[in-house]
């Protein structure tokens, strides 16, 4: 079982860059391409959320144009920059998205996996929230298989990284609440979330919590608690997850961009010696 998480694409209108600088449009192809290239392929594709940049009704719509070329299972959540009215009506026939009447919130299962889609959208707000009614049905969904190794895929990260300006929009209401659940579930091997533009890992209830680093652009690395943010266009990369039998849940970063090589590891000619590679 191999799981790809991409996060973060800010899709705009066809033509449209974000932030007037950004051509997340291109950048999301070219995301795609890096995912259909994988051999083996994944066996399904998260998105952890700001699928879109303004989640406007033609973000979407050239979004799942973008997304139809992928052959296998694509699960979505919705970010802060997503609306989830119209993530639902656009992409109502994506895996889970009408599975909960108010939420973009599902759950899935994958071979040994159970996945677990958490929507943590506050309107009109950048950070996130857990209300009593979301995390009552994270619970109960927990509940309903406690020996199935399971994922919860979430935007906002539910703990303090250190940037300054992303701290302060992360998950900031039911975290606690969210912790205590993680904890007395021991089944939970992997929190997956977006959000902050860089890949940051924590220990979370006693699980590994990943935040994805964005297949566009990055948020600046800047660790001396600034309360504002920058981007720049650090190399583009995505998570991978593959699940082996004799380990468990194994997590890999793969880069959108391609690099130069393969080389063979030849011994130095200096040194014949030397043991091979």
């Amino acid at each position: 079982m191999l799981i790809a998480h991409l996060t973060d694409l800010h899709v705009r209108p066809v033509g449209l860059p974000a932030y007037r600088t950004a051509e997340t449009n291109m950048l999301t192809e070219r995301a795609i391409e890096a995912v259909l290239a994988l051999n083996p392929r994944p066996d399904c594709v998260i998105i952890s959320g700001d699928l879109t940049d303004n989640g406007l009704i033609p973000e979407y719509e050239n979004l799942k144009r973008m997304l139809s070329r992928l052959p296998m299972p694509v699960f979505l959540i919705p970010g802060n920059h997503d609306r989830r009215e119209n993530l639902k009506q656009v992409l109502a026939d994506y895996p889970g998205l009408t599975q909960h009447p108010t939420y973009a919130q599902w759950t899935a299962e994958l071979g040994p996996l159970r996945l677990i889609g958490l929507d943590t959208v506050l309107p009109e707000s950048g950070a996130g929230r857990l209300c009593t009614e979301r995390l009552a049905w994270l619970e109960e969904r927990l509940a309903e298989d406690q020996a199935r190794p399971t994922v919860v895929v979430m935007h906002h990260p539910p703990f303090t990284c250190g940037l300054g300006h992303m701290d302060r929009i992360a998950l900031i209401d039911g975290r606690e609440t969210f912790v205590d659940i993680i904890a007395r579930n021991p089944q939970v091997v992997r929190i997956l979330c977006g959000h902050h533009h860089r890949p940051i890992q924590a220990i979370v209830g006693g699980t590994l919590a990943m935040v994805g680093p964005s297949i566009a652009h990055q948020v600046v690395l800047d660790l001396s608690g600034a309360q504002t943010a920058a981007f720049n266009f650090e190399p583009a990369a995505f998570h991978l997850h593959q699940w082996l039998d004799e380990t468990g849940l194994v997590s890999h970063t793969a880069y959108v961009e391609k690099a130069p090589g393969p080389f063979p590891f030849l011994p130095d000619p200096d040194y014949p010696g030397r043991p091979k590679a």
